[in-house]
C-alpha cells in the first residue's frame, strides 16, 4: 500500500531540512521590525517573505523540493517546476508548492504565519508569526 502524502512529507523533512530552516529564518526577519506580535499589512508579510526567500537563494530551491516530493509519491512531473506560479507561490501564510500528478494535485505548505480574523468584519485580518514552520502536505 502506498502512502504518497506521508512519503512526500518524510522526503522533505529528511532531504531538505536546510530549506525548512531557511524559510523559518526568513519569516523571523519579516516579523522582526513589527512593534507588536502581529501586523495587518498583508503585503509586507507576503512581499517581504518572497523578497527574503529570493535574496537567500531559497526561492530557486523550492522547485527542487517540489520535484523531490513528487518523486517520493512515485509520480512524475509533466514539466520541470519553476519558482513561480503555478508551482511556487509565496502567500501571507508562507510558501506553497503545487504540482498536478496522476492521482491529483500535490500541495506542500510551509506555514510560518497565522491569519487572525477580527470579529468586526470592518477590521483587516492580522498576521502573527508562528512558532517555527508547520509543514503540511496534501493530495487534493
Amino acid at each position: 500500500m502506498s502512502y504518497p502524502v506521508r512519503d512526500a512529507r518524510r522526503r522533505i523533512l529528511d532531504e531538505h531540512p536546510t530549506i525548512i530552516e531557511g524559510v523559518d529564518h526568513c519569516a523571523d526577519r519579516v516579523a522582526e521590525p513589527w512593534d507588536t506580535a502581529r501586523t495587518t499589512d498583508r503585503n509586507a508579510v507576503a512581499d517581504g517573505l518572497r523578497s527574503l526567500l529570493e535574496a537567500n537563494g531559497l526561492l530557486e530551491q523550492l522547485p527542487v523540493v517540489l520535484a523531490d516530493a513528487v518523486e517520493a509519491t512515485g509520480a512524475t512531473l509533466r514539466a520541470q517546476p519553476v519558482p513561480a506560479p503555478p508551482y511556487v507561490v509565496v502567500t501571507n501564510r508562507g510558501p506553497i508548492l503545487r504540482a498536478t500528478i496522476e492521482s491529483g494535485r500535490l500541495v506542500v505548505r510551509f506555514d510560518v504565519f497565522d491569519v487572525v480574523h477580527d470579529a468586526d468584519p470592518g477590521n483587516h485580518p492580522a498576521y502573527c508569526r508562528r512558532d517555527g514552520v508547520r509543514l503540511e502536505v496534501s493530495l487534493e
